[in-house]
């Protein structure tokens, strides 16, 4: 086991998950209180194109992660 092959599949994990969740919120699926502020804090209403993109392509890259750090994890020697 390679530990770049390891932290290529975990890192793929977290950002497919994040990049789902940016989509949802962009897609105005999800909504999420904010957690921390540092004005005046209100939650964003209605979606945003933006975030969309952002997680369509984090979703994407994490799924690439998880795919190439599956497959050479699979391969590696012992």
């Amino acid at each position: 086991m390679s530990w770049r092959n390891i932290t290529l599949l975990l890192a793929g994990v977290v950002l497919t998950g994040l990049g789902g969740l940016w989509f949802l919120q962009g897609a105005d699926v999800v909504h999420i209180r904010p957690i921390l502020c540092a004005a005046d804090c209100k939650p964003v209403t209605g979606g945003s194109a933006a975030w969309m993109i952002a997680g369509l392509i984090a979703l994407l890259v994490g799924l690439a992660g998880i795919a190439t750090g599956a497959r050479h994890l699979h391969r590696a020697p012992k």
